[in-house]
């Protein structure tokens, strides 16, 4: 396939599989579950953190999580004890226990009532710099006491990481509420700036489509997608992810 052939091919795979069919077996019905803007995102946020392996796992974890929570994710963070707290023991996603889900909500009451909530801290300084936004979120998101157990929890761009969770959940947040699957509530971003959130399934379609040339899923392999992606589509690149993702899980690609 030429490249317009191309961007047709995946044009419409981005209709197949962008529409609201998509939430029942993906994580982000979980923000889904709520109206309020900071229950969306803390919701968004914790579920897009333990967004890898079995999806299934994924998502009965992530409702356990807002079932510990109260399901009021917001007011917890804000009005949790040392008591609500200690709900948690026993709760494990792989390798992110009780002890990591602690830390993040502390770190959370922090950012909302120091920093003025994911949505800023998230926020890039340059117009088109996620990399040195996540970094620098990293930095707050661990500026109160934690251990070292869970800082890899939180994945660093400017290590190389391609930082796949926290792509994913700012797609959830940014890209426009037109087809009812991500949610588009963070009108101070612009979904041009995104990244494609870009995994095991995601990279091994971009590289049979031909589009990515490098063997390792980091950042450097974002921004050689990036580069083709945002030929396709300036305003809004990372609707391929639509597209790659599904032809790599649900096709086989």
């Amino acid at each position: 396939m030429n490249k317009t052939e191309l961007k047709d091919f995946l044009d419409q795979k981005v209709l197949q599989y962008n529409n609201a069919d998509f939430i029942d077996s993906d994580p982000i019905q979980i923000p889904h579950q709520f109206t309020v803007k900071e229950d969306i995102e803390i919701a968004g946020f914790l579920a897009a953190t333990i967004a890898w392996g079995n999806r299934k796992m994924i998502i009965n974890n992530s409702h356990k999580m807002m079932e510990l929570m109260g399901n009021s994710p917001y007011d917890f963070v804000l009005n949790h004890s040392e008591e609500d707290l200690a709900d948690f023991d026993g709760f494990a996603h792989r390798t992110f226990n009780a002890e990591d889900f602690k830390f993040f909500v502390k770190s959370l009451k922090n950012i909302y009532k120091n920093h003025g909530g994911l949505e800023n801290v998230l926020h890039p300084q340059k117009e088109d710099n996620y990399k040195i936004a996540i970094h620098n979120f990293k930095k707050t998101f661990f500026e109160i006491p934690y251990q070292n157990r869970t800082l890899k929890h939180v994945s660093d761009p400017m290590k190389g990481s391609a930082s796949k969770r926290i792509n994913m959940f700012l797609r959830w947040m940014v890209r426009e509420n037109t087809t009812g699957v991500d949610l588009g509530i963070w009108k101070t971003h612009s979904p041009a700036h995104l990244h494609c959130p870009l995994d095991v399934h995601t990279g091994n379609t971009a590289r049979k489509l031909g589009i990515l040339t490098r063997k390792q899923n980091d950042w450097k392999a974002i921004q050689e997608l990036d580069i083709t992606l945002r030929e396709f589509d300036k305003e809004d690149p990372v609707k391929y992810d639509f597209a790659l993702f599904g032809l790599g899980v649900f096709e086989k690609f």
